[in-house]
């Protein structure tokens, strides 16, 4: 009995565990399936969201397309309009151009005629002629030739002695006149070149269409931005200004190569950096282009040729350079000008003074900056390129820092002055300018020993009057000298200042 009581408990308690495993994993397999079925119902919710998310990008994206395909559709259609107005304007050109010419054919028919009329009377003029001079040889025995040298030999003598006056009146009137004609050659010189003169400033203001475009120009944390200042090498301002950007920098062609990139990505939509680097490269190399392009244009108006390829080119680099206000370019066409005019009036060459007129700045642009007056290195850039040395020394010797060599010189000086100086040509305000002048006199008046100061020729030269009792002769070189050195290192003038020091003895005395 005890061993089936052993026997049935071990069988219920083996039954029991069967029956445990079994509903244990009866439970599992229910959790797994309600846990798959959870996942799948997850997932079938995930994947409605994206196809949502997929079907709203996408109806937003046709958008975007639509209307820049009406856009492109309205700009389509509107060239089309103007080309159709175009080509009516060109028909009915066409059909004015037909009917003059049927004129003028009707013209030519007509004319022909007339000269074949004119022709025939002319014969029958010459035969009349003819008769008559035979008729007048008979009656005076002479014939036409020897009445033609007797009459000839006549006039001669009349005319030497008429001729042999007017020279000594001439010649009167000249010495009495030589002052004012020589001032009327400078005032016609520069009323026929006068001309208005182009304002450079030291930055640039860009439009855009809207604000929006401002943060794309900046980029994310300003990469964009950079970006352009590190390949144009100029300050890009975004600040409130509404629908402005203002590109800053000394040097215009900078200014010149930032505003065209800036023109293109916007227009192109794309900004990032590799592209702000691409669009820069190729701009930059149209700006050059631009640059031979102008030298040669200019070279051309001005009836020069010859020039080296290299002074071309920095001919053109002059049309992004300014001294005051007064562009470079056209400061040294105006030069050119006159120089071309003054010549002409005075008996000389006007080409070489033209040419001459034209490169006098030409150190002014030079690729790299040496430490020399811009007189000097324009020479030695102009006989580094064959030019011919009178051409040479006019451009050095133009603010007297040679020895002027011939006649084109002195002409070249006196332009550039004229060009310079003439009301209009650079910028400054009055006050600026009267408080420069009172400013050079002051200076020079802080001198012991000076009596009175006056800047004249635009504040190009200062005279300064000392005492002859307080100032020997051998100080005022020495003053002079000075006073150069303070305007020099203390004032900001255009040009050069031609410091003159005259010293003086007066006696004077009343006769009673």
């Amino acid at each position: 009995m005890d061993v089936l009581y052993i026997i049935a408990t071990l069988a219920a308690f083996i039954a029991g565990g069967l029956l445990t495993w079994f509903i244990t994993r009866m439970l599992s397999k229910s959790r797994r399936k309600k846990m798959l079925k959870d996942a799948e119902r997850e997932n079938e919710v995930m994947k409605k969201n994206k196809m949502l998310e997929v079907k709203e990008k996408f109806i937003q994206l046709k958008a975007d397309l639509e209307k820049q395909v009406t856009i492109r559709n309205a700009k389509i259609q509107s060239a089309e309009a103007k080309l159709k107005q175009r080509e009516t304007a060109f028909l009915q050109r066409q059909e004015e151009l037909q009917r003059k010419n049927a004129e003028v054919d009707a013209v030519k028919e007509n004319l022909s005629g007339q000269l074949a009329v004119i022709e025939k009377k002319q014969q029958e003029l010459e035969k009349i002629r003819q008769r008559e001079v035979e008729r007048l040889e008979a009656i005076s025995g002479l014939s036409a030739k020897e009445a033609k040298d007797r009459l000839i030999e006549s006039l001669k003598d009349e005319a030497k002695s008429d001729a042999s006056s007017y020279i000594n009146e001439i010649m009167e009137d000249a010495k009495m006149t030589a002052n004012m004609e020589a001032k009327k050659i400078v005032v016609q010189s520069i009323q026929r070149v006068a001309t208005e003169t182009a304002i450079e400033n030291s930055v640039t203001v860009f439009p855009i269409e809207s604000d929006e475009m401002k943060g794309r120009i900046i980029g994310r944390e300003g990469r964009n931005i950079r970006a352009l200042e590190g390949a144009t090498g100029i300050e890009i301002i975004v600040d409130d200004t509404p629908e402005a950007i203002v590109l800053s920098g000394f040097d215009p062609v900078r200014r010149e190569i930032a505003r065209l990139a800036l023109h293109q990505l916007v227009q192109d939509g794309r900004i990032h950096p590799a592209r702000i680097e691409e669009v820069v490269g190729k701009v930059r190399k149209q700006v050059e282009e631009e640059v031979i392009e102008t030298g040669k244009r200019t070279a051309i108006d001005l009836g020069i040729h010859g020039l080296h390829p290299e002074l071309i080119r920095l001919i053109g680099k002059m049309k992004y350079r300014s001294s005051y206000g007064q562009n470079l370019l056209q400061h040294a066409r105006e030069t050119a000008n006159l120089c071309a005019t003054m010549a002409s009036e005075l008996g000389l060459n006007p080409k070489k003074a033209r040419r001459a007129g034209l490169l006098h700045d030409i150190g002014k642009v030079p690729d790299d900056e040496p430490e020399l007056p811009h007189a000097i290195l324009g020479m030695k850039l102009c006989e580094k390129y064959k030019e011919k040395p009178d051409i040479c020394n006019a451009i050095g010797a133009h603010h007297d820092e040679m020895e002027m060599q011939t006649m084109i010189a002195p002409i070249v000086q006196v332009c550039d002055a004229i060009s310079g100086a003439r009301p209009g040509a650079r910028r400054e305000i009055v006050e600026a300018y009267i408080k420069r002048l009172n400013d050079l006199e002051q200076l020079a008046m802080s001198y012991p020993g000076v009596i009175n100061t006056y800047a004249i020729q635009a504040g190009r030269e200062l005279r300064v009057i000392v005492g002859a009792d307080k100032i020997n002769d051998k100080d005022v070189e020495t003053l002079s000298g000075e006073i150069a050195k303070k305007i020099q290192d203390e004032m900001t003038y255009p040009g050069q200042v031609k410091i003159t020091v005259i010293r003086e003895t007066r006696s004077v005395s009343y006769a009673k």
